[in-house]
């Protein structure tokens, strides 16, 4: 399909398959005509890069995966890949510790509002937007 199809089917940018091509994460076929044609394999490998990208990883990440991914299966291509998965896993845990606390604040604040409790809201409000920023500065949920 031409870069047009690919891009709408996918919700990108021309600007973005481009860059991805130039990066080498994308590798579309090239025609006669110099169109790009984007392929099966292409359509995968933006999936791959697409949901590596909301896990939070780097674009030289998704690269050095994808070409893991291209690489024969071996020992080595294996305790890569696991070693960066571990290091996203972290990552998530610690992100979904992060909004699970964000969760319950704004659930709390949103009764205090709806009990008409606006001063204790208030306060209340600033204590835990106040904790949310310490914890994110220290690392723990960052």
């Amino acid at each position: 399909m031409r870069i047009k199809q690919f891009t709408e089917k996918y919700g990108i940018s021309g600007d973005t398959a481009r860059y991805y091509e130039d990066e080498g994460l994308l590798q579309p076929l090239r025609l006669e005509n110099g169109y790009r044609d984007y392929d099966e394999g292409c359509e995968q490998a933006l999936k791959f890069i697409i949901v590596l990208k909301k896990l939070g990883f780097s674009l030289q990440e998704i690269k050095s995966m994808l070409q893991l991914q291209q690489s024969p299966s071996s020992t080595p291509c294996n305790v890569n890949s696991q070693s960066m998965f571990t290091v996203k896993m972290d990552y998530i845990r610690q992100q979904v510790l992060f909004y699970q606390s964000a969760l319950k604040a704004l659930e709390l604040v949103t009764e205090l509002m709806e009990n008409g409790q606006f001063q204790k809201n208030q306060q209340m409000l600033n204590q835990l937007f106040n904790e949310m920023y310490s914890s994110m500065n220290s690392g723990i949920n960052s």
